[in-house]
């Protein structure tokens, strides 16, 4: 089986990034590299955090914004519970939800889990090309979501439509250029249909 194993962010500056991430929680989910790489609009991804209650929701939410993210959605309550999503300075978006209407105790920066959510054109034929180099499928909901089994990496790699994901987060869907993201594996270095960029994870 295939084995996801890091996520590298591309950025124009990586000692200010290494300082967000930390701030906001994320440091020990993902890596930083330096990268001029042309960019603009929709890069095509977003990190999902999963946390245990709404009050964990503002904390990060706050922490984010106090380190330099702007908002892109404020927190609110929703059908399927409360979250926000935030753009950090490198123009990373970064989600930070759960599934629970109340605090059950108090607002702690605790993560229950973090996903890579990479927008794609297709989903069923994005999770073909991923289960042919070995990955293996954990949860599928047809053409609208997709969960890889990546029990060796920190953070879990998922596929949304492309279009739905630019919603959720509350951005246009459109952009060009660089997805300023690699993503390290076992699997040896390719590029998906989507143009994400998988290289071998240095051990």
């Amino acid at each position: 089986m295939t084995s996801f194993e890091s996520v590298t962010l591309e950025v124009p500056n990586p000692t200010a990034a290494d300082a967000f991430y930390n701030a906001f929680g994320l440091g020990s989910y993902v890596n930083v590299r330096a990268s001029d790489a042309p960019t603009t609009g929709f890069r095509g991804f977003a990190l999902s955090l999963v946390v245990s209650q709404p009050g964990n929701v503002d904390a990060f939410i706050g922490a984010a914004l106090d380190a330099g993210a702007t908002a892109l959605k404020p927190a609110t309550k929703g059908f399927w519970g409360y979250g926000g999503v935030v753009c950090a300075p490198d123009g990373t978006i970064c989600k930070v939800a759960t599934s629970k209407k109340k605090d059950t105790g108090p607002a702690a920066r605790r993560i229950d889990q973090v996903a890579l959510l990479l927008g794609v054109a297709d989903v069923k034929a994005s999770k073909r090309f991923y289960v042919e180099r070995g990955l293996a499928v954990a949860k599928s909901f047809g053409g609208k979501y997709v969960e890889f089994d990546t029990p060796s990496s920190a953070v879990t790699l998922a596929l949304y439509p492309h279009r739905a994901l630019a919603k959720d987060t509350g951005v246009s869907r459109e952009g060009i250029g660089s997805h300023r993201l690699v993503i390290g594996s076992d699997a040896g270095p390719f590029t998906d249909p989507d143009g994400f960029v998988w290289e071998t994870a240095s051990v």
